[in-house]
């Protein structure tokens, strides 16, 4: 199957990246992660025949580091993995310090790169160095008493989180290895085991962000390709979608029936020639994949809002 994307109307950005379907605000999330950008936008009506919906005014919060991913949080507003640290956002736009890893001593400048919480509100939060030096990154896990676990290292481009729909797997992405690889995930503890190659996406392209239908095909954002390809959960490729923009960075299910695929892309590195040739580059772009996402955990700052609370039924598509 080989489907379009369109471009959305908020201005490119340099290194855009992380949407995220804030389901309880109707809204999507985005960063662009070398400005320090928090971006949020909701969906308007298109004024084209395409039957799409289109990105309306954005609003900004400007943080004092790069961010790599944003998540919305069970007790409101954002938790970032900006620079090295989390940050708490708040529903003002007030960035305060909330947990922060170790971090090796070896003078190598490291970012936080692709973030996401797994389906019981744990959030994974990958490093990378500035230059991308070969197995400087690191893999973390922010539980939500603000410990930090190390659950995967080395790694070099941290990339790519997606569970599957009954959580027991996770689709992971070293983005220089060109390869989606997959775990064993364990939904009550959060350990990884069992680590597999899933697919390989060369020699089109690196493998970025993710996403995880409710059939269990994994969506991939490559980079270098100008595609989001997808993938059957046996490996076998199901459909692409053509983006003009070739650094593709992410992928997100969005809307209120989460059958939107919002993709992201990037301007950053791109010459003056290749500029000229990708002018969308850096944009949002959307298109309906005929399949549906799967509704986005929060970090589960408030445990009592959470699964098998005594005091809530949770509804992660009301959330946050």
């Amino acid at each position: 199957m080989h489907l379009t994307a369109l471009p959305c109307a908020p201005v490119p950005g340099r290194l855009t990246e992380g949407p995220v379907w804030h389901a309880g605000r109707g809204d999507l999330l985005w960063v662009d992660i070398t400005a320090g950008l928090v971006h949020r936008a909701p969906l308007v009506a298109r004024d084209d025949d395409s039957g799409l919906p289109d990105l309306g005014d954005r609003a900004t919060v400007s943080l004092d580091r790069p961010v790599g991913a944003v998540a919305p949080c069970v007790s409101g507003g954002l938790l970032a993995a900006a620079g090295t640290s989390f940050l708490r956002i708040d529903e003002a736009g007030v960035a305060t310090e909330f947990a922060a890893p170790a971090v090796p001593d070896d003078g190598t400048p490291r970012r936080f790169n692709d973030a996401k919480c797994d389906p019981s509100g744990r959030l994974l939060a990958g490093t990378m160095a500035y230059d991308a030096t070969p197995g400087a990154g690191t893999l973390h896990r922010l539980d939500p008493d603000g410990s930090v676990t190390t659950v995967l290292s080395p790694v070099t481009i941290s990339n790519g989180l997606g569970w599957s729909p009954d959580g027991r797997l996770l689709y992971y992405a070293d983005s220089p290895t060109h390869r989606v690889d997959v775990f064993d995930h364990d939904p009550v503890t959060g350990a990884l085991s069992c680590r597999r190659p899933f697919a390989d996406t060369s020699p089109a392209g690196l493998p970025d962000g993710l996403a995880v239908d409710t059939e269990g095909r994994v969506w991939v954002a490559v980079w270098g390709a100008g595609q989001v390809r997808a993938y059957t959960p046996d490996g076998a490729l199901h459909a692409v979608v053509t983006v003009p923009a070739s650094q593709v960075s992410s992928c997100a299910f969005a809307g209120p029936d989460l059958d939107l695929l919002i993709i992201t892309t990037a301007s950053d590195g791109l010459t003056a020639a290749q500029l000229a040739a990708e002018p969308h580059a850096g944009r949002i772009f959307i298109c309906r994949p005929g399949a549906t996402g799967l509704p986005v955990p929060p970090f589960a700052d408030d445990p009592a809002q959470l699964p098998g609370s005594s005091t809530t039924s949770y509804d992660p598509r009301g959330s946050a």
